[in-house]
């Protein structure tokens, strides 16, 4: 039994859990009400598009866009109906492969994401920039890297990438 105890997370470990875990989901609320409210794209939407625009020819294979932003297929499949019928992207079978699926982020849906970006980048300067001393920022660059290292996660693709 008193083995159990020394794995087990102190009181104070599980209050900053807490407080971290809270924190980062009231800042990506608000960070994706004001996405919607602002610029009529949701999270979701805005990731889908940040990766398409970014990748050459604004397409993916669907394949590699679930991978690229952590979602389960099934997922990515019924979200990108929704925004193909807001003509935000395209799907169209590839060419090369029989099974699988091209998406390209449209002219519409690059406009749509162009003029999101500065609202949204707005917000995450007014929510978590400017909340943070650079100290601060630097300290949780670094906390974030551990976490990234311990768990064995990539660190984003670009470094400038805003999301």
């Amino acid at each position: 039994m008193a083995e159990n105890h020394r794995t087990m997370p102190t009181r104070d470990q599980l209050r900053i859990w807490r407080d971290y875990i809270e924190t980062a989901q009231a800042l990506s609320t608000s960070l994706g009400s004001r996405l919607q409210s602002e610029s009529s794209l949701s999270t979701g939407d805005y990731q889908v598009l940040l990766a398409l625009t970014e990748a050459p020819q604004h397409t993916l294979r669907s394949s590699e866009l679930a991978t690229l932003i952590g979602w389960e297929r099934s997922r990515l499949s019924h979200h990108l109906g929704r925004m193909e019928k807001r003509h935000l992207i395209r799907r169209v079978p590839c060419a090369d492969d029989v099974h699988g699926v091209d998406v390209t982020a449209t002219e519409s849906g690059r406009a749509a994401f162009r003029a999101g970006s500065v609202p949204h980048l707005r917000a995450v300067r007014e929510l978590f920039v400017e909340a943070l001393t650079p100290e601060q920022l630097a300290h949780l660059d670094n906390t974030s890297a551990a976490l990234r290292r311990h768990l064995g996660v990539d660190a984003p693709v670009a470094k400038e990438r805003a999301t």
